[in-house]
């Protein structure tokens, strides 16, 4: 039933909210790619050296952790200027520090990935370690990081909050 406060998009506005969509993807998989390049050669150089499981307790999880947070700086630099520079915002500091919690929680995503595989199921290979680090955990982020970044860190309708006014003010 049509109620006339529905709003219903044109074909054009459909055809437009598409291409943005998918220029979108495409530009976060480039910039992903790029962050996912740089995470893992972190992470390889880091786990082969300074955090090897022979040297470190638990070091393949600090230096996925250290490749994560190396990532996350490069691709907010990315994603704001590239895939969401229609709407960033100008709160930029704001702006990082959302883009950072979400990263985190994705970056969370593979280091869970990471620990089930290495520790719980005793997969202690080097392959291993990427496998369910850089291959499975990335996908699952990223899928998360997308989704999350699209609809609220670079949200062009999300309103600012507004602290409340004082009583009698």
């Amino acid at each position: 039933m049509y109620m006339p406060s529905q709003v219903v998009a044109s074909p054009s506005q459909l055809g437009l909210a598409r291409r943005t969509l998918l220029h979108q993807l495409l530009s976060f998989a480039v910039i992903g790619g790029a962050g996912f390049l740089l995470d893992v050669g972190v992470f390889n150089l880091l786990s082969l050296t300074v955090f090897s499981a022979h040297v470190v307790s638990g070091g393949p999880l600090y230096a996925k952790s250290t490749s994560t947070v190396v990532a996350i700086a490069a691709n907010w630099i990315g994603n704001r200027w590239l895939t969401f520079r229609e709407s960033k915002r100008s709160e930029a500091v704001r702006e990082a520090i959302e883009f950072g919690m979400v990263s985190l929680a994705g970056g969370a995503i593979a280091l869970l990935c990471l620990w089930i595989s290495h520790y719980a199921l005793g997969l202690h290979s080097s392959v291993a370690d990427n496998i369910s680090a850089n291959v499975v955990g990335l996908l699952l982020g990223s899928t998360f990081r997308f989704v999350v970044y699209r609809n609220w860190v670079f949200n062009a309708n999300r309103t600012a909050s507004v602290a409340p006014s004082p009583p009698g003010g």
